[in-house]
């Protein structure tokens, strides 16, 4: 494991437990949130209008609280209403310059991992840009909506609906970075047109605002490179995710069991090294799909490469709630 990864997890930990970090970190914070709020604001008075409405889908937390899954949903659902829906997102881990349509050849490394998955499993066109407002006006000639990934805090461009995804877990120890794991103050949920928790939890509401409900589901693993073997019932996990515990629990879900686990740091580029050991054992391997997408070019031709897929269930009323939304924001600006 790098010294990096050691200390990130580290950190992490520091995140999510309850007792109070150190006073230099609260003081870190306390800089950051200021840093931060003159940095968005000032993004806020120049946002641009795209020609398409806009659904934003955000967190306020460091990694891990399903916008690629709730992503893929909604583009699902927007296609039953006859939309047809364009995503944005900004290809983390991926090399790319100016804004890239995605096709069946694009490769994680250079448009990123979750560019990659989104467009595999959406199925609708993705465009993966560091300049999302570049993106924008690419999207207007592919689809008719505008889907933005992880946009809460890009504030460049105005949205009709703000989704933010707040995992069951909650806000860790509440802190901001780098002494807790919030991106922004728990304020800036008022922000948001609609609040979703994702998990199964029963968990206390954050806002007086209603909070929707929708969580994923495992789905029996799936050899994407169709060996023609059964599914295994023991594995070894192996995941480059913001908290992969998720992805070993799910697993432990279905009732495969985990021998043992390999977590690697959030979009990781895997490469064969790194696999050796691992391909050396004689079990079979279960990655995600935000991973395999990655490991397809490295992977043998003859080894199955078991997949765990998503499937998702809504809180009833959600999807209306969001039609609503877009109805209510159409002649409203907002970033």
């Amino acid at each position: 494991m790098r010294l990096s990864h050691k200390i990130y997890q580290t950190i992490e930990s520091i995140w999510w437990r309850k007792k109070q970090p150190a006073l230099l970190l609260r003081g870190l914070s306390q800089l950051y949130k200021l840093g931060s709020k003159y940095d968005q604001n000032q993004r806020c008075k120049h946002a641009i209008a795209p020609s398409l409405p806009l659904i934003s889908i955000g967190n306020i937390t460091v990694g891990g609280s399903g916008k690629t899954p709730f992503t893929i949903w909604l583009a699902e659902q927007l296609k039953k209403h006859h939309f047809k829906p364009v995503i944005l997102c900004r290809g983390d881990g991926g090399k790319q310059g100016s804004p890239q349509l995605l096709d069946q050849h694009s490769l994680a490394k250079d448009v990123g991992d979750e560019a990659v998955v989104l467009h595999r499993m959406a199925h609708c066109p993705v465009i993966s840009a560091q300049d999302r407002v570049a993106a924008s006006l690419m999207a207007a000639k592919h689809g008719d909506i505008i889907l933005l990934d992880d946009g809460f805090q890009y504030r460049q461009l105005q949205r009709q609906c703000d989704i933010v995804l707040v995992p069951d877990e909650g806000l860790g120890n509440g802190h901001l970075l780098p002494a807790g794991p919030l991106r922004e103050s728990l304020e800036s949920l008022n922000r948001a047109d609609l609040i979703v928790r994702t998990g199964m939890g029963s968990s206390k509401p954050l806002t007086n605002n209603k909070e929707w409900h929708w969580h994923t589901k495992p789905q029996p693993l799936n050899d994407w490179l169709e060996c023609g073997e059964t599914a295994p019932k023991s594995v070894v996990a192996v995941s480059a995710i913001a908290r992969p515990q998720r992805f070993t629990q799910s697993l432990q879900d279905l009732g495969v069991h985990v021998e043992t686990s390999y977590f690697f740091p959030d979009h990781h580029a895997f490469t064969e090294h790194d696999l050796h050991h691992i391909w050396k054992q004689n079990t079979a391997i279960a990655v995600t799909a935000k991973d395999a997408v990655k490991l397809l070019d490295i992977w043998p031709k003859n080894r199955p490469l078991w997949v765990l897929e998503q499937g998702f269930e809504a809180q009833e009323g959600l999807i209306t709630a969001i039609s609503a939304c877009l109805a209510i924001g159409a002649n409203k600006q907002q970033c």
